[in-house]
């Protein structure tokens, strides 16, 4: 475990929270990110597309914050930034987003960012008794319950998709 330790998975160990990291082969070319975690573990797990949730670093007014959500769902700004205490939102500069986190595009996990951003997960998460996310790396998933999820890195829950 120690060769895919990444900071996510080692907040997970410190705060002795249960959960699992699942990998796969991710293919360089990719850049849908979130399809690519659903194809290669959903059905090998046995979990559903809608347990699989995808990070987003969104601006919120004068700062940054972090919308997590089901992959095939797509996220409302308005919701977000609602959610958060925000006027209005929209999607962070690449640059600044991976500055901020310490995490690349498409490892983006909502743990062990190198500045806790604001967070909210979308409410679908708490019907789930696990849910995966980003473990900090492409290619690397943890499956937690999301209550953990939650206390851990300090989000509110609230309807954050669109449609």
């Amino acid at each position: 475990m120690a060769a895919a330790s990444t900071p996510a998975i080692r907040a997970l160990v410190q705060a002795k929270v249960e959960h699992r990291v699942h990998s796969y082969h991710h293919d360089p070319r990719s850049d849908s990110y979130g399809a690519e975690a659903v194809a290669a573990l959903a059905e090998g797990l046995g979990v559903r597309a809608e347990q699989i949730f995808k990070t987003l670093v969104i601006e919120v007014g004068a700062g940054l914050a972090v919308a997590v959500l089901p992959v095939p769902n797509t996220l409302s700004l308005k919701a977000a930034a609602a959610a958060l205490g925000g006027g209005k939102a929209t999607m962070a500069d690449k640059a600044k987003a991976e500055r901020t986190t310490g995490y690349v595009l498409g490892g983006i996990s909502p743990l062990g960012q190198k500045k806790r951003l604001p967070t909210v997960l979308d409410e679908s998460a708490l019907k789930w008794d696990r849910v995966l996310c980003s473990a900090g790396k492409r290619g690397l998933e943890i499956e937690v319950a999301p209550e953990d999820l939650v206390r851990l890195t300090g989000a509110v829950t609230a309807s954050v998709t669109a449609g």
